[in-house]
Parts: structure tokens; C-alpha cells; sequence
């Protein structure tokens, strides 16, 4: 069945009455504020961004700024907000628009994707938020509300189904007023998957394409989107060694730059405590074990297993260093690391 006519005026209708009208990235076209808050949006919820968004603002207010900073300082003020590769390719593409682009972003969808960390549907979102350009989107949440309301059946584990779509996604966009259509249509659909068609429990009586959602009338909303290929989990132990000289000082270092916490300061990490009671000096003792916690990643779970060690000397671990509470507290950290480190004496209470 072709998509309904009307689909897009649904859209615009619900979104000016029912859909969010106040976050603080809105009611700008200012291409590096969108750019800002689409990147931290990717996989994280609003109320989490709602906090980092006005930080990051406050400490780089334009795209220059941001260029300019150190890329730890850039990790630091990113940590807690996770998917650090995000926090990495933002630096890179500041200093990309300003060297290649005078500091000024791409005016077009196509030119945006070109630059590291955007894709094709946050190129799409700045294109259409800032430039009023006819550029569809298609992340998770849009993704979801184009396959209900549809019926679009396809594997979009499959390439050629997930053109497809994207195919459909523009067929879908609106003809006119695109400079007022636009931004307000691509809001609309963001606004429906993740307040109106929700992946378990969609709200389909609030929702104005009920009357047309393919998925509504089969009974089965669950049944959208169609992907065979599943996420597989997998559990790992790290065993975390936090040691701390007679200063108060934790040894740390930075994490290779590939794999979990790429290029974060992390204290020593052991696939096994024999593994690390192998590094310790015999004068160290045996350790205070923390209590183990588990941290989930996108595609595993990691145990945690910390273990206090007070010593001076060598702290271990290749271009580390010793830092003191200050020191450490504008690295770049992962989040379950900057917690542990405030549960050291003096810079707070455990927290686990």
C-alpha cells in the first residue's frame, strides 16, 4: 500500500498542540547548538542530557571553543553521559569545521555527513532544524513509528530493506513551507517515539496516526520493527586496582584507544585478582577488597571488582600518573571510575 497522503500534515498538527515545545536546544537554528544536543541525544534520554547540555554550553559556547580544547577537558565535562566515542568525534569534527569549513557548519544534509560522529539521520536532523532542507531522519525511536504505522514488514537487519525505508522516510516528508514545515515535522516525529509510540508500551489512543497505523489494526505493535539479528550480551570481570600513595593520591592511566573506555584514565585493569596480586610489591599486603558492582555497556556487562592498595612507588600501568582529588576530577573518567574515586577516603562515602 502506498503511505497515506496526509501523513506528514498528522504529524505537524499533533506536534504543534501535544509535542515538546520547551527543551533547551529548540527554537534555535543555530547549526552548532543542534549539532550539540543531536549527538548527545544519540542512545542517551533527555533528562540526561537536560544536565550536560547547558555545562557544555557554558564551558564551549561555539564551535571554536570546542576546537580549541584539549580533548581531555573535552572528555572530562562528557563523563557520566557514556558512549565516549561520541565525546571523541565531536572534538574531531569542531576542529573539521573550522579548518575545513571556516568554523561555519555545511548548509546541506549530504556536505553535514561528510564530517566524523554524523550520520546520515543526524545530518538529516541539522539540515532540517537549521536550513529548513527536505532531509528525512531515521533513528531508533522514528524508526519505530515509521514501521508501525506502515506495516513496513521488511529485515531491517537487511541493507537493501533499510534503504528502503529510508526511501519511504522521504517520500513521507513535506512539500511546503519547508523553512516552518520542516524543523517542526522532524520534531514531531522524535517527539512520537519517545513520548506516544514507545517500544513496550505504545500510547496508541494519543497517537494521530492511530487511524492510519498499519501495526494498530493487525493488533500487534510489538511486532515492528522486524529485525533477525539480535543484540548479543556477554558478562566480563575487571578487577580494578586503586592505588593510592601516602599523598591520597590514586595512580591512573590512560586506557588504550580502542576498545571499552577508549582513551579514558582508568586505574589498572586485571582480567583476574591472581592477575593482579601479581603486580603488587610483597610490602603492599594483599588489599582491601571493595564490594564488586556491575556496570552495563551496549553490549555487555562488566563486574567491577575494586581492590585498595596503599602504597608509593611505581603505580603501574603505562603514561600514568599519581593525581590528587583535584587532579583527577577534571579527567576524562568513565562514570562507574569517577564514583570510586569520590568513595576514597576523604573525597566522599562509598557509594555502592
Amino acid at each position: 500500500m502506498p503511505p497515506p497522503t496526509d501523513f506528514a500534515d498528522r504529524v505537524l498538527r499533533w506536534q504543534r498542540v501535544h509535542g515538546r515545545q520547551h527543551l533547551p536546544w529548540q527554537g534555535t537554528r543555530e547549526p552548532y547548538r543542534v549539532w550539540l544536543s543531536e549527538i548527545m541525544l544519540q542512545q542517551t534520554q533527555v533528562a540526561t542530557v537536560l544536565d550536560y547540555y547547558p555545562r557544555f554550553l557554558a564551558r564551549f559556547p561555539q564551535v571554536r571553543a570546542l576546537a580549541a580544547a584539549p580533548l581531555d577537558d573535552v572528555l572530562a565535562l562528557w563523563s557520566g553521559l557514556g558512549y565516549y566515542s561520541r565525546a571523541r568525534h565531536l572534538h574531531r569534527c569542531a576542529q573539521e569545521v573550522v579548518a575545513r569549513h571556516g568554523g561555519e557548519f555545511p548548509r546541506d544534509a549530504a556536505a553535514l555527513a561528510t564530517l566524523p560522529g554524523i550520520g546520515r539521520s543526524t545530518a538529516g536532523a541539522i539540515a532540517a532544524f537549521c536550513f529548513g532542507e527536505r532531509s528525512p531522519i531515521l533513528d531508533a525511536n522514528v524508526r519505530r513509528v515509521l514501521t508501525r504505522s506502515l506495516g513496513f514488514g521488511a529485515d531491517l537487519a537487511q541493507a537493501a530493506s533499510e534503504r528502503a525505508l529510508w526511501t519511504v522516510a522521504e517520500g513521507l516528508l513535506p512539500r511546503r513551507d519547508l523553512a516552518r514545515a520542516m524543523p517542526r515535522y522532524t520534531q514531531g516525529l522524535m517527539d512520537l517515539g519517545a513520548t506516544v509510540c514507545l517500544a513496550r508500551n505504545p500510547q496508541c489512543a494519543r497517537c494521530p496516526l492511530a487511524e492510519i497505523c498499519v501495526a494498530r489494526a493487525g493488533g500487534d505493535p510489538h511486532a515492528y520493527p522486524v529485525r533477525s539479528r539480535r543484540l548479543v550480551r556477554r558478562a566480563e570481570d575487571w578487577w580494578l586496582l586503586l592505588r593510592v600513595d601516602g599523598a591520597g593520591r590514586c595512580w591512573l592511566a590512560p586506557r588504550p584507544q580502542r576498545g571499552i573506555w577508549a582513551g579514558l584514565y582508568c586505574p589498572p585493569v586485571f582480567a583476574s585478582r591472581a592477575d593482579l596480586d601479581a603486580e603488587l610489591p610483597a610490602a603492599a599486603g594483599p588489599g582491601e577488597a571493595w564490594p564488586a558492582f556491575t556496570h552495563v555497556l551496549t553490549h555487555r556487562n562488566l563486574r567491577l571488582h575494586p581492590v585498595l592498595v596503599r602504597g608509593d612507588g611505581a603505580g603501574g600501568g603505562p603514561g600514568g600518573a599519581w593525581f590528587d582529588a583535584q587532579g583527577w576530577r577534571a579527567l576524562g573518567l568513565p562514570a562507574p571510575v569517577r564514583k570510586l574515586l569520590e568513595a576514597l577516603p576523604g573525597a566522599g562515602d562509598f557509594l555502592f
